[in-house]
């Protein structure tokens, strides 16, 4: 095993406790739903022996998984395969969005102001649409940069705009933690650095490490990412450590994902055997960002 791959491993395991559930969705969101969805535990089994989690631990998580309703299993002969249930495709759909995706890149100067109302459950309705990006400004006034297409029945829906983009950005601080979303970006670029300037200074690496590296550094992207709102450029801090950080995933991501690929269609296996082929919307993950060039696995 490459030696920065030795180093993302083994600050994985510093966390606790590890979170196994996690990163499953991780490994499938990723790398198995563009495949069609299922994936043997035999496989699924060997992935997670190779970051050092026990089957046990693997198996606890799926059980776990699977009474939340995020994973459904089934068995053939022996051999028991599992996928996302809907719900969980419909969440990570929702993620997958957020992660691979080009974010905003214009803003066209008014905000979406949602002034809750009293007759409905507004604990659980500012739950929703902060999980989708609004920002609070008060108890019972959301804001957006852009306009949902989400459901927001039960709040009333205005539109304003600022008098000056210094007034704009005021609001963005004020409504959403900026600080605490660029710390994680922060944190994220100052864990994959070393693993950017290894691959840049030709070191080898086998396919499973390629696949490895690429769930963690999702797996850990995502953590930052799923915070933030995705502000246009217009309204962010100049300048803005999540635009390092995208541009940081996505030439490690794309670097290692021939390797990575081919792991999987050598090793994984769903109840018909091979995985099929990655679907179309897979090849326009960062689309806009390139790899390292000339770069093999050993």
């Amino acid at each position: 095993m490459a030696a920065f791959v030795e180093t993302l491993l083994d600050r994985f395991h510093e966390r606790t406790p590890i979170r196994a559930g996690s990163l499953i969705v991780t490994v499938f969101g990723d790398a198995v739903v563009p495949r069609g969805g299922g994936l043997s535990l035999s496989s699924l089994h060997e992935i997670m022996r190779a970051f050092r989690i026990s089957d046990t631990l693997v198996r606890t998580a799926l059980s776990r998984l699977v009474s939340d309703g995020w994973f459904e299993r089934w068995k053939v002969g022996r051999n028991s395969y599992y996928r996302l249930t809907p719900q969980g495709q419909e969440a990570f759909a929702q993620a997958t969005q957020r992660i691979y995706a080009e974010p905003p890149q214009e803003w066209r100067g008014s905000f979406d102001l949602l002034l809750l109302d009293n007759g409905q459950d507004r604990s659980a309705l500012r739950t929703g649409l902060t999980g989708i990006g609004y920002g609070v400004l008060g108890p019972d006034l959301l804001i957006a940069a852009t306009a949902s297409s989400n459901q927001t029945e039960g709040a009333l829906r205005l539109s304003a705009a600022p008098a000056d983009l210094a007034t704009a950005r005021r609001l963005a601080e004020r409504a959403w933690p900026l600080e605490s979303i660029e710390g994680r970006y922060r944190r994220f670029i100052d864990t994959y650095a070393e693993t950017l300037a290894a691959l840049e200074g030709g070191a080898r690496f086998g396919s499973l490490d390629a696949l490895l590296v690429r769930i963690l550094l999702i797996h850990d992207y995502r953590r930052a990412v799923l915070k933030d709102p995705l502000l246009p450029q217009e309204l962010l801090p100049d300048p803005w450590a999540g635009a390092a950080a995208r541009g940081l995933c996505g030439t490690i991501y794309k670097t290692l994902l021939p390797a990575a690929e081919g792991w999987i269609d050598n090793h994984a296996q769903n109840d018909q055997g091979p995985l099929p082929p990655a679907d179309q919307d897979f090849r326009q993950r960062f689309a806009m960002v390139q790899p390292v060039a000339e770069l093999k696995a050993g």
